[in-house]
């Protein structure tokens, strides 16, 4: 259900930000009003913010948080061809770079955790899976994140540090497709990070190697230029960067940078 094409995202961005054009401006009115915060995240992130995201509202009456989850490279490019956004969180530097290169970053990108990898497979494995080379074996179907996404820009790196060669049965948008096909027993295995598998617990079974430690991702957040709500875009990447932040992500099973 998070599977999307580079342009359906980009267009999905768009859509998001004209939705929002009504109510992310200061109100004005004697009656008061709402801020709408909007964030563009990895979807590897989606319950992580999804749950600060609330914690923000709370500590800020009349705030609200939209968030548009995704694969990273989509993400950037959504912001680097317009799509209005005030917060950028992204799964890779590499992907970072590509907003900041585009001069739409307001500062320099902060890297607020890390994430690694584990192999899931579905909770009856009947691939049998134990280790990363068994990915390599005739029959397994394996599903992989596309090398453009950070997910699968590591797991490109952890495959050729372990010398595994795995033709995926598809390469999908983001990192919660590839779980999404695991856990529908769709594919026998997918690489994904250590959080998506621990936050699927009961749907899938995460299985630790050796090799994830040659292909840790470390996640920048920055500030989007002009954004439309820069208070709030900078009070949000305190509360990342702060305690809260840290407790949170750790909690998930990311790894402080």
């Amino acid at each position: 259900m998070f599977k999307r094409t580079s342009a359906a995202v980009l267009a999905a961005s768009l859509a998001l930000a004209a939705a929002g054009c009504g109510d992310t401006g200061d109100d004005k009115s004697s009656g008061g009003g709402s801020k709408t915060l909007t964030v563009f995240a990895a979807a590897s992130l989606t319950e992580t913010f999804t749950a600060l995201g609330k914690t923000f509202e709370a500590a800020h009456p009349g705030a609200k948080v939209r968030f548009n989850f995704g694969g990273s490279d989509s993400l950037a490019q959504g912001i680097t061809q317009g799509a209005p956004a005030d917060v950028f969180a992204s799964a890779s530097p590499a992907t970072m770079k590509t907003v900041t290169d585009a001069g739409d970053a307001d500062g320099t990108p902060q890297v607020f955790t890390r994430n690694r990898l584990v192999i899931a497979v579905p909770t009856k494995d009947p691939g049998k899976v134990a280790k990363l080379a068994d990915l390599s074996r005739p029959g397994l179907k394996v599903v992989l994140c596309a090398p453009t996404v950070p997910c699968g820009a590591a797991a490109k790196k952890a495959l050729a540090a372990a010398n595994v060669k795995v033709k995926p049965a598809s390469e999908e948008s983001d990192v919660k497709a590839v779980l999404t096909k695991v856990s529908l027993d769709e594919a026998d295995a997918g690489l994904v990070y250590r959080t998506d598998a621990k936050a699927a617990a009961g749907k899938v079974k995460a299985i630790e190697f050796p090799e994830s430690a040659k292909a840790v991702n470390d996640y920048p957040i920055v500030e989007v230029k002009k954004a439309p709500q820069d208070a709030l875009a900078k009070q949000f990447i305190q509360l990342v960067l702060g305690a809260q932040g840290r407790a949170a992500l750790t909690g998930a099973g990311f790894e402080a940078p």
